[in-house]
C-alpha cells in the first residue's frame, strides 16, 4: 500500500521554501513600517479632528476595512498603472509602468490595509493616556509634537504592543496572497513545487509548519519586547 505522505519529498522541498522566506519577511517588514506611519497619521488626524483630513481618513478606514485584502491588491496592481499612464498623458510624467516590480504594488496594498487597522489600535492607545500629561507638557513650553514624541508615544507603545504583535502575525500569514500577482513568496513557491509532482498536500503541510514556526518566533520576540517595555515602564533599571 502506498503511504499517505511522501516524507522524502517533504524533506527535499524544505530548502526550496526556505529560500523565499526572505521575500515573505521583506513584505512584512516594509508593509509594517509604512503601515505604522499611515496608522499613526490617521489616528492623529482623528484625535485632533483636522477638518478635511478627518473626512478623508474616515472614508479610507471605512473602505479599507469594508473590502477584502485580495480586492485591494488587485486594485493596486491594475489601478496604479492606469493612474500613472493618465498622469503621463496629461502632465508628461516619464514613468515606465512596465518597469515597476509587482512587489511594489504588494507593499502599497498591504501598507494601506494594515495601516487602517493599526490606526484604531494607535488611537485607542494614545487616548488611554491621561490627557493631563499632554497639558503638563504644553505648560512647560513643549510643542504638541514634542509632548507626543517624548511623553505620549512611549507610553502608548506599551499599551499597543500586544496588538502590534497580533497584527504582524496576521500580516505574515496574509503575505500568502502576494502570489496572486506573481510575487513568489512562501505560498507561491509551495504552489510551484506542488505542481511539479502534483503532491500539493505534502507541500502545504510543509509550508503550514514553516508559517507556524515563523509566527511562534515573532510571538516570542514580541513577548520579550513587551516584557522589557513593561520593565522600564515600572521605573526599574
Amino acid at each position: 500500500m502506498q503511504p499517505i505522505l511522501d516524507f522524502h519529498f517533504m524533506v527535499s522541498i524544505i530548502p526550496e521554501i526556505f529560500k523565499v522566506i526572505p521575500v515573505t519577511l521583506n513584505i512584512t517588514a516594509v508593509a509594517m513600517f509604512f503601515a505604522l506611519i499611515v496608522g499613526t497619521t490617521t489616528a492623529l488626524v482623528r484625535i485632533y479632528k483636522i477638518l478635511v483630513a478627518r473626512q478623508l481618513a474616515a472614508f479610507y478606514l471605512s473602505f479599507t476595512r469594508g473590502t477584502p485584502l485580495l480586492v485591494q491588491i488587485y486594485l493596486s496592481y491594475y489601478g496604479i498603472p492606469k493612474f500613472l499612464d493618465y498622469a503621463h498623458a496629461c502632465y508628461g510624467w516619464n514613468i515606465d509602468v512596465n518597469g515597476i516590480p509587482a512587489i511594489v504594488f504588494i507593499y502599497f496594498a498591504f501598507s494601506l490595509n494594515v495601516g487602517a487597522y493599526l490606526s484604531e489600535t494607535i488611537r485607542a492607545a494614545i487616548q488611554s493616556i491621561d490627557r493631563g500629561q499632554m497639558e503638563a507638557a504644553l505648560s512647560i513650553g513643549m510643542t504638541t509634537w514634542q509632548g507626543l514624541r517624548r511623553i505620549i508615544f512611549p507610553q502608548a507603545l506599551a499599551v499597543a504592543l500586544p496588538s502590534f504583535g497580533n497584527t504582524m502575525i496576521s500580516l505574515i500569514k496574509d503575505t500568502s496572497l502576494a502570489f496572486m500577482i506573481s510575487v513568489v513568496e512562501m505560498m507561491g513557491e509551495a504552489k510551484i513545487l506542488g505542481a511539479r509532482g502534483l503532491e500539493f498536500f505534502e507541500v502545504y503541510i510543509v509550508v503550514a509548519l514553516i508559517y507556524w514556526l515563523i509566527c511562534i518566533v515573532v510571538e516570542r520576540m514580541v513577548a520579550i519586547l513587551e516584557k522589557r517595555v513593561r520593565h522600564f515602564e515600572g521605573g526599574k533599571i
